[in-house]
């Protein structure tokens, strides 16, 4: 997965505080988690506010992330995604992620499905 590199210099720094570091906390744990899982992508397994959409798609375009998914069923998901088609993200299909819990039958992350959406063509 790329690297965010803002966000590892918090982690290494254990930063106190993600506001006066300029971080966004949902993109910033969707990161983490999809790490921890051991996706390719960052996956957004939790909901997401519409008012942090901007903010979360210029970091993702400033770092060159131009790929995501959406695992997160939450009830306000077409909104949201209306929300990433303004600011330049489209739906690109459906995907597998690994969620972050393990399966209790095979002892592996669970592979749950996913929203992928992909960077509009300049």
């Amino acid at each position: 997965m790329k690297k965010i590199e803002l966000f590892e210099k918090a982690i290494a720094e254990k930063a106190a505080s993600l506001k006066e570091w300029g971080i966004n906390p949902t993109l910033f744990w969707a990161y983490r988690n999809s790490i921890t899982a051991g996706n390719d992508r960052i996956d957004f397994g939790e909901a997401i506010w519409d008012s942090e959409v901007g903010e979360i798609t210029e970091t993702l375009k400033e770092n060159g992330i131009t790929e995501f998914t959406i695992s997160s069923t939450f009830s306000s998901l077409i909104p949201t995604l209306a929300e990433f088609a303004k600011h330049g993200f489209q739906m690109a299909g459906l995907a597998e992620v690994k969620a972050n819990y393990t399966d209790f039958q095979t002892q592996e992350r669970a592979v749950i499905p996913a929203i992928q959406m992909a960077a509009e063509e300049a």
